[in-house]
């Protein structure tokens, strides 16, 4: 199975479901299944009980993984959905972004 094209720390916005327009940071990255964990995004409240006296429990809210098609990268140079192109650059293969060229970093 081939990687992904977004990986960890890249800025995304949401192209459909509850969620669909908001923005944020890709917390992991899980290629196996094709989803990333995006920071605010599908979020679940999860009731967790207390393990040790100095880990309480309590409701926690956690971010679950959305699927990849779900999410477009974000344009470092306009903060525009775009699609993630490769290009090979003295021997390195880079990701660049389709509707500018720019190189993503």
């Amino acid at each position: 199975m081939a990687g992904l094209k977004i990986k960890k720390g890249d800025r995304v916005i949401v192209l459909s479901g509850k969620d669909k327009g908001k923005e944020g940071v890709v917390q992991r990255a899980l290629p196996a299944d094709r989803k990333v964990v995006v920071e605010g995004v599908n979020t679940a409240k999860r009731h967790q009980k207390a393990r040790s006296a100095t880990e309480a429990g309590g409701i926690l809210e956690i971010d679950k993984p959305i699927d990849i098609s779900n999410v477009a990268l974000i344009s470092p140079s306009d903060g525009k959905a775009t699609r993630v192109g490769y290009k090979v650059v003295d021997g390195k293969k880079i990701r660049v972004c389709k509707r500018t060229g720019e190189e993503i970093k």
